[in-house]
């Protein structure tokens, strides 16, 4: 069988190598988790590792108030699960744009939320929902990172494949985060009314619910286009 690039899995540069192993109490100290959260660390993670640090002294890109640097982070697990309380407590700890890689039994998986600064407060950030794929053999081969000028570039390719739906002509990163986000909205929507309408006995309640259902499916087909 050939092994072809993996669409979710960059090639990092040697010289952006960071290497860190990253104490949880460290996150605490800055992410202020709740103990519930303490817990899923300690239940959930193995180690952290801060992988990578591209930055424009490691990689030859200039950064931009918005994505200054990029922080690669590698997270093995102990049973494969991580729930995302874990992933946006370092991220309120970590006050960059960070791709997380997920590790387990063999296998990685990238997975990540758009980071951006607050616009009423620029020492806080705003994270989005988060994005991932399927599981990757961890030999799998990666591809080379974009030739792009500058790190909110790079930002937006290596979050790209992430996201479930292509991008619309025209559309920057932000937007299409808004409306992935707009999607799963919809797509919980959807299962609401798939719910109600199988527990729903009465015939004229359940046309009125099918109307409801044709809609928002109309609604969730155009936001994915």
């Amino acid at each position: 069988m050939n092994l072809i690039d993996s669409p979710f899995l960059f090639e990092y540069p040697e010289h952006a190598y960071f290497g860190r192993v990253l104490p949880k109490n460290k996150i605490y100290e800055h992410g202020s988790p709740r103990s519930a959260v303490k817990q899923l660390f300690v239940s959930q993670v193995e180690q952290i590792v801060w992988q990578y640090k591209l930055a424009p002294e490691t990689i030859n890109m200039s950064g931009l108030p918005s994505v200054p640097e990029i922080q690669i982070f590698s997270i093995a697990l102990k049973d494969g699960a991580l729930k995302t309380e874990v992933l946006q407590c370092i991220d309120l700890a970590i006050p960059f744009p960070i791709i997380f890689e997920l590790r387990f039994d063999g296998k990685v998986k990238p997975v990540a939320a758009f980071k951006r600064p607050s616009e009423t407060d620029a020492c806080k950030w705003v994270i989005s929902e988060y994005f991932d794929c399927d599981w990757a053999a961890t030999d799998t081969p990666r591809k080379p990172l974009p030739m792009v000028f500058d790190l909110e570039a790079l930002y937006g390719h290596l979050l790209l494949p992430l996201m479930p739906y292509p991008a619309r002509s025209g559309e920057d990163l932000q937007k299409r985060v808004e409306r992935m986000e707009r999607i799963r909205l919809k797509q919980r929507e959807l299962e609401r009314c798939e719910a109600r309408l199988r527990k729903e006995k009465q015939f004229n309640r359940k046309v009125g619910i099918n109307a409801e259902l044709r809609e928002v499916k109309a609604q969730l087909s155009e936001l994915k286009k």
